[in-house]
């Protein structure tokens, strides 16, 4: 019997197998006006392919908590109502059909307003984007703005906005909120010694730099509903004091290990194990799986459930995975990009079933 293919309870959510779709950018939505930031026809149908598909969990992509916390003007956004109704129609499409409707919130920081990857990703330029902030006035990469340093009174900002934004996503009939730590982006450039130089209480010692994270933490899961589940996205390692040829200190294993003790303390149900994203130049040794030892510690050392990312291509490395207890789901993302059918093609493989429409199931 395939462990894959098991349903996983989360409080009094039953996702009904472990092959979900991971969070990827579409950067496709209006940039400005009133339908800026706002899911469309694009979006519908990208994330309907995927429940057609027998997915078990959507986490609908990046989804920015305020303008100025988008990675590109063309990503998606949950600060205002008309937003609301845009992701209504995706969230209630994916449960009609069987697959629970998750979405991931963030905010960009110092990564914020760059342009779509294929038009090479750099900084768009005050005349189209916006200036970032972030923890300290540490710019990405050569060539990228230096962000402002956010004020105590911006944090605090910032937070009541994650909150506002997991609101608007309950509204909008998602099942699964996941709060984006990772990828360099803004909770995670508050982790990292990187990019962290503050000598306030958000900045210097682990506790500091884990105070922004656990504080946005605190005020989704004050307002998200006691019986449905709450996802961390991580980077457990920024790939550099790990590095003896890298003179860079980063945020690192031991440090993940300790974050998410904190984390189910206060309520976060699973963590969405990833990793770097912070630094250019970082040695990072990519080939399949190459983040499962990741989550495989967590769980170990913490107990809480993990779900685990990068390189999960094939139906009997994703069992495995699952099968053997390094993970208690797989996440798949640009597999999911080439093949919408993933998990109905995984479960034929490895001789389980996921549910199918009846549009196309008298015909299998």
């Amino acid at each position: 019997m395939s462990t894959l293919f098991q349903p996983l309870t989360l409080r009094s959510l039953t996702i009904p197998h472990r092959a979900w779709m991971a969070p990827m950018c579409q950067y496709s939505a209006e940039v400005s006006g009133p339908r800026a930031g706002v899911a469309n026809d694009w979006h519908f149908s990208h994330y309907a392919a995927r429940a057609a598909g027998g997915t078990g969990l959507v986490l609908v992509e990046a989804t920015a908590v305020s303008p100025e916390g988008r990675i590109s003007p063309a990503d998606l956004g949950l600060w205002n109502d008309t937003q609301t109704e845009g992701l209504r129609r995706i969230a209630a499409f994916l449960k009609e059909h069987g697959t629970v409707p998750g979405i991931q919130i963030g905010h960009a920081g110092r990564k914020a307003a760059t342009d779509r990857p294929w038009r090479g990703g750099a900084p768009v330029g005050p005349e189209e984007g916006w200036q970032p902030a972030g923890p300290s006035p540490l710019p990405f990469r050569d060539g990228h703005p230096v962000p402002d340093e956010l004020t105590t009174v911006q944090i605090k900002e910032i937070t009541g906005k994650f909150a506002a934004t997991a609101q608007r996503a309950l509204a909008a009939g998602f099942e699964v909120l996941e709060v984006h730590g990772a990828h360099g982006y803004l909770i995670h450039e508050f982790l990292s010694p990187h990019t962290n130089r503050r000598t306030d209480e958000y900045g210097g010692s682990f506790e500091n730099r884990t105070r922004f994270a656990l504080e946005v933490v605190d005020a989704v899961r004050a307002v998200w509903p006691e019986h449905l589940p709450l996802f961390f996205r991580t980077s457990a390692t920024d790939w550099l004091t790990e590095n003896p040829e890298d003179e860079r200190e980063g945020w690192t294993a031991d440090d993940t290990v300790r974050l998410t003790h904190e984390l189910r303390a206060r309520g976060v149900d699973l963590l969405d194990v990833s990793t770097g994203g912070i630094a250019p130049g970082a040695a990072i040794p990519v080939g399949p799986g190459y983040q499962v030892p990741f989550a495989r510690r967590v769980k170990d050392e913490t107990g809480l459930p993990v779900a685990a990312v990068g390189l999960i291509t094939d139906p009997q490395q994703a069992e495995k995975i699952v099968g053997s207890g390094d993970a208690d789901a797989v996440l798949l993302g640009r597999e999911l990009l080439r093949d919408p059918f993933w998990a109905r093609r995984a479960a034929q493989a490895l001789g389980a079933e996921t549910r199918v429409p009846d549009q196309y199931g008298w015909a299998v």
